[in-house]
């Protein structure tokens, strides 16, 4: 009995309990590294909550104040503000004759634009920042103090009041026919200038989903939300609707900021989708480091075309019939550039195509149409976005 026991201790040696650990570890790693291609951030970082948003709000008004910088005569809407405004504070301005208000020379003020963002949950009372732009041909709004203005929502509601003196980011200044400016001198902003009138209607108690949409829309970082959140929550109470949308059952009676709270909180493993941006008005290029490449060959040139046009004045000969003419030369030079190759080989990487784009001296216009050339070819696996 003892002998037989011994037998099956040898049977059962350690050496497997190991096997079996160095497997469990094996795997562990290979789901490290797949999550870990994933970038983890927080849920309020890279989703909002439907229903709860931002909203702006647009209002016209007078900038007065200014230093002989505002609207002229040219610009009409402003005197009809300013009739209007002094009509309401009892100050009658003829209608007829010399002195009528189209015949108002004021050059202390303009007609500007304001826009603000009203937050979500802003009350009564609530402050906000504005911005001012000038809707005439005002030259600058420095120094300029903003009349009340009211600030209407979409429906054509008053949501705001804004008021307050302008504080610019640059100015312009004239004299004797020269001038200097520095920055956008007729665009301002007001730092707390409105205060909130009306607040947006929104009950978080009658919520029964609360619904989280993704910033950019993607199948698996939707599913691992929806995962994370029920890991969060201890019940399984999320599902992925879509590539975007994400919703919980909220239970009845629940703590629904309690609830916002733990979703907003959640860590989830984010995978973006590989892109390149190009802006072709300024020549410049954003590639993600997520973007791989295949194996390519390329081969970049160019063709430089110059013409070039003289005018000459040909003058006849003393004492002759002629008249004098105007002649035009024109020369054109055609330049073709060598070709540039790059090679990349199987793995290789955005910096490696920098650095051989560097070396062959190609401009932001090359590297867009190289890249362009490369998405066609199926070499570039990312989004090409063209801005």
């Amino acid at each position: 009995m003892t002998r037989e026991k011994t037998a099956v201790e040898e049977k059962s040696t350690p050496g497997w309990r190991w096997v079996g650990l160095v497997l469990a570890l094996a795997m562990a790693a290979t789901a490290a590294r797949a999550e870990a291609s994933g970038q983890l951030a927080r849920i309020k970082d890279v989703a909002t909550i439907e229903g709860i948003r931002d909203n702006q709000l647009i209002g016209y008004g007078l900038v007065v104040g200014l230093r002989g910088t505002g609207d002229s005569s040219q610009t009409v809407f402003p005197a009809q503000t300013l009739v209007s405004a002094l009509e309401r504070m009892g100050i009658t301005v003829p209608q007829t004759g010399s002195n009528s208000a189209s015949n108002m020379q004021v050059k202390n003020m303009a007609g500007v634009f304001v826009v603000a963002t009203l937050p979500p949950f802003s009350q009564p009372g609530s402050k906000m920042d504005v911005t001012v732009s000038s809707a005439g041909d005002a030259r600058s709004l420095e120094g300029g103090i903003l009349l009340m203005t009211p600030l209407y929502g979409p429906d054509g509601q008053i949501f705001a009041q804004a008021q307050g003196a302008l504080v610019l980011g640059g100015y312009m200044a004239a004299a004797g026919g020269n001038s200097r400016q520095v920055n956008h001198p007729t665009t301002a902003r007001i730092p707390g200038g409105a205060l909130v009138e009306r607040p947006v209607p929104f009950d978080l108690k009658q919520m029964h989903m609360v619904t989280v949409v993704l910033n950019d829309a993607d199948f698996h970082t939707a599913e691992r939300m929806a995962a994370a959140i029920d890991r969060e929550l201890g019940s399984p109470r999320a599902h992925a609707a879509d590539s975007r949308r994400v919703e919980i059952a909220a239970k009845p009676d629940e703590d629904m900021p309690a609830l916002l709270d733990k979703i907003e909180s959640v860590e989830v493993s984010v995978y973006p989708r590989a892109r390149v941006v190009v802006n072709e008005r300024t020549g410049t290029v954003v590639i993600g480091g997520t973007v791989r490449l295949q194996p390519v060959s390329i081969l970049h040139g160019g063709l430089s075309v110059n013409v070039t046009t003289e005018t000459r004045v040909s003058q006849p000969n003393a004492l002759s019939s002629g008249t004098t003419q105007v002649v035009q030369q024109t020369t054109v030079q055609a330049q073709d550039k060598p070709v540039n190759r790059i090679d990349l080989k199987e793995g290789a990487t955005v910096e490696d195509l920098v650095q051989e784009l560097q070396r062959t001296g190609a401009g932001a216009r090359d590297v867009i149409s190289i890249l362009q050339a490369m998405k066609a070819a199926g070499a570039l696996e990312a989004d090409l976005e063209v801005l």
